[in-house]
């Protein structure tokens, strides 16, 4: 059964995480970039157009120095660029084959009770876990994009794994409950984190547009998404292989 689940794990999560990281690079990595050109004030927000040209190098400094400057900065920045990506795609990786443990975790316990999973039952595994991770928490704790501000870091970790910890027990219960009471207790479950609240800061301010965060935290959700039920779709696959084989 382990080795079934390692195995699964690793080939879907890997796959998963290389889909995570190519959508992260089309869609996502360019809005955090940007977020963060702001966040170091390489742009500025409701700055006017007066303001802009005052800031910017005139165009006879600027092409004095940069012959000589191109070549030396470009490697670096593209070494930079590498790395970053590079690490991406690890991260990515790593994070899905661990979510993809839970999965197939999961995909053992419902065996047990006379479940059958294949890719049909994996993606409704896959949204799930969507919902529970990315969807609930983002009801209040957004995405965070560089240039925004946030709560004590603390705070908001407690809240995210209680919501996470809350919401898939409630869908569980949902799934499998047979009685009353599984259906209340799993409506106040998927109720009691935002009724508390997310930890917010006392202020709201930050560098980066709310159209950028706004789109940042869209992207982001929808993406997860995808990958999410890809990563459910194949977690079954693999999984029901070894009982078709």
């Amino acid at each position: 059964m382990f080795q079934r689940m390692l195995a699964s794990a690793l080939f879907a999560g890997a796959a998963a995480g290389l889909i995570a990281a190519l959508l992260h690079f089309a869609f996502v990595q360019p809005l955090i970039v940007l977020g963060e050109q702001y966040e170091t004030g390489a742009l500025t927000h409701f700055a006017t157009g007066s303001a802009l040209a005052d800031a910017a190098p005139s165009a006879h400094d600027h092409a004095a120095g940069t012959e000589d400057t191109a070549h030396s900065h470009a490697p670096a920045a593209e070494a930079t660029d590498l790395q970053r990506n590079g690490l991406t795609v690890l991260f990515m990786g790593m994070v899905y084959i661990a979510y993809g443990m839970l999965l197939t975790a999961g995909f053992g316990l419902a065996e047990g009770a006379d479940r059958h999973i294949g890719p049909a039952q994996g993606l409704l595994w896959g949204l799930t876990g969507f919902a529970a991770f990315q969807l609930a928490p983002a009801m209040g704790l957004a995405p965070e994009l560089p240039g925004t501000v946030a709560a004590d870091l603390g705070a908001r970790q407690l809240w995210w794994w209680s919501t996470v910890a809350a919401t898939a027990t409630a869908i569980g219960l949902l799934a499998y409950g047979r009685r009353i009471w599984m259906y209340v207790l799993a409506a106040v479950l998927l109720a009691a984190p935002h009724v508390i609240g997310a930890p917010q800061p006392d202020v709201f301010y930050g560098t980066a547009p709310p159209e950028v965060a706004a789109a940042f935290t869209a992207r982001v959700l929808g993406t997860g998404l995808l990958v999410w039920a890809c990563l459910g779709w194949l977690g079954g696959y693999f999984w029901s292989r070894p009982a078709t084989a």
